[in-house]
């Protein structure tokens, strides 16, 4: 790689060809940055896809505060491994299958919400068991490994009784179909999940913490830094580092915003780098207790 432009991962230095506008859009855009810890998270996703089917399938539950990137990491497992069609076979094959848990969720709400992900056609006045029936043949014919619940919190939502039957419904598709569940939550998921201790059982957690001061935090900025389309390095002290945590506490979507944000001032300004003297004097224009995905 070009000595001017080896502070860049190569996705990001063929930006720099781009006008300024164009990669202003790319800073704006939702990019996948890979850190240490999603690499962890994506590790034990993954290996729910190379285990042998049985009975008792193990599962993940991931948690984290609002804005620590659990939907980026649930995405990107997700488009890692997309739905395949044979032409040969006319078969439809789709290992991950993701979903949002709707709010206050219920047997029928889930499984109408579910048949819709699937794409199959509803009656009006089909019952829950048809409903179920229909889910559990279309999953199996086309391959479901791993079921993606995203927001799996919404379960607190309902009542006793309606928590009790949706977890039950999760721990019967994957008995029957042989799959992992994957949940992703805010920290009071764990609640949700445990009102079914057998389910509860199956899932290895896997916390998302804020970022605090140490080198994992470097690690992430660093790796931030090198897919910005800047033309020249921005070295930071831990002076600056610091600074970055007290602004965002720690929320990985209030980092990318605030280096997002500096990126497009230096492109526009024309210093195409960030430095110590902008940080220190940056203020953010987001709620540090707002939810982000």
């Amino acid at each position: 790689m070009n000595n001017e432009v080896s502070h860049l991962t190569a996705r990001a230095a063929a930006l720099l060809a781009e006008t300024d506008e164009r990669r202003i859009r790319a800073i704006r855009s939702r990019r996948w940055v890979l850190y240490p810890r999603a690499k962890q998270a994506l590790d034990r996703l993954r290996a729910l896809l190379g285990h042998p089917r049985g009975t008792r399938m193990p599962s993940v539950a991931i948690y984290g505060d609002s804005g620590m990137g659990k939907t980026m990491i649930m995405k990107r497992f997700r488009d890692e491994h997309p739905s395949s069609f044979n032409p040969l076979t006319g078969t439809l094959k789709t290992p991950v299958l993701a979903m949002e848990m709707t709010s206050r969720p219920g047997e029928r709400r889930f499984y109408a919400e579910l048949l819709t992900l699937l794409g199959a056609p509803q009656r009006p006045r089909a019952d829950i068991a048809q409903m179920e029936q229909a889910a559990l043949r279309i999953m199996e014919a086309i391959g479901v490994q791993v079921l993606v619940l995203d927001e799996v919190h919404n379960i607190l939502a309902g009542s006793y009784r309606e928590q009790r039957i949706v977890l039950n419904t999760l721990r019967f598709l994957s008995n029957r179909l042989q799959i992992s569940l994957v949940c992703f939550g805010v920290n009071e998921a764990r609640e949700a999940i445990s009102g079914d201790v057998q389910l509860a059982r199956r899932f290895q957690q896997f916390t998302l913490s804020r970022w605090a001061a140490n080198d994992q935090f470097e690690t992430l900025i660093v790796s931030i830094l090198r897919n910005t389309p800047l033309r020249n390095p921005s070295v930071l002290t831990a002076k600056s580092l610091r600074r970055i945590l007290q602004i965002t506490e720690g929320i990985t979507a209030n980092i990318f915003h605030m280096i997002n944000s500096l990126a497009i001032d230096a492109i526009e300004n024309g210093h195409e780098r960030i430095t110590d003297e902008v940080i220190e004097s940056w203020e953010p224009d987001f709620d540090t207790e707002a939810a982000y995905a």
